[in-house]
């Protein structure tokens, strides 16, 4: 945020982008009907992509590491530089989405995991935390009773041992022991709470050695705000030049 040269390539970019491209967006669709306790007709959240897209353009990444929830956003940037390259001329890289094998991870309530709907596992927590999340998550819905078998393919806390859990204990134990009423989806959570926790656990405490340190965490901040200035610097000069103000 220190980086007014994001703000200025969003001002510029928005000058070029069609209102229907943002109106489009399924994640812009998607949030209107979920959260509808906020007022998100604004131009502010309408256009948010458009920044987005200034945060990757301007450094002129080649591949973008994004949750597959976040591939239109990226679709949205690459449509948003190829119409500035065909405009103006070539600045812009077009960037390639990276996505890992497991690209999207689920909240606690069975949505996709986001601040916005408050059913996040946040690195910050601790395994306390994570543990009373992760303890009342829903999992199969048609699963009511401790006896009646489940489905995996539709159980968020799968989705989750897809990602923590080694596949030969998923394969033999998890999977074939929901579908079968052979464990019970508490016993099902304390497994993936067995392997999450190792994970997350050192996340943790390193921050909270980090949160005793600010000076390590500002001397980051400055060292990545001095490299970053310079790249950004440089590719707005470009943006400028093309447009000829």
């Amino acid at each position: 945020s220190r980086l007014h040269e994001h703000a200025e390539l969003y001002l510029l970019l928005s000058m070029i982008t069609p209102v229907p491209w943002l109106e489009r967006n399924p994640t812009y669709k998607e949030q209107q009907q979920e959260l509808t306790t906020k007022d998100l007709s604004t131009y502010g959240f309408l256009g948010y992509p458009v920044l987005m897209a200034s945060d990757i353009l301007i450094y002129k990444a080649e591949y973008v590491p994004v949750g597959i929830d976040q591939v239109p956003h990226l679709e949205l940037t690459r449509e948003i530089a190829r119409r500035f390259n065909h405009l103006y001329s070539e600045v812009f890289v077009i960037p390639e989405a990276l996505l890992t094998e497991f690209p999207k991870v689920p909240g606690t309530d069975g949505r996709k995991m986001s601040k916005s709907y408050g059913n996040a596992v946040y690195l910050s927590d601790s395994s306390e935390q994570v543990t009373a999340k992760i303890r009342p998550m829903v999992t199969d819905p048609a699963r009511v009773r401790r006896r009646d078998p489940g489905n995996p393919d539709v159980c968020p806390v799968f989705d989750l041992h897809k990602i923590f859990t080694p596949k030969v204990e998923r394969d033999t134990i998890i999977d074939p022991g929901c579908r079968t009423a052979g464990i019970g989806c508490l016993d099902c959570k304390g497994v993936l709470l067995q392997h999450m926790l190792p994970v997350l656990r050192p996340i943790y405490d390193r921050r909270q050695e980090l949160a005793t340190r600010p000076e390590i965490v500002q001397e980051v901040l400055e060292d990545g705000y001095t490299r970053a200035k310079k790249v950004a610097g440089e590719t707005l000069s470009e943006v400028k030049a093309a447009m000829e103000i």
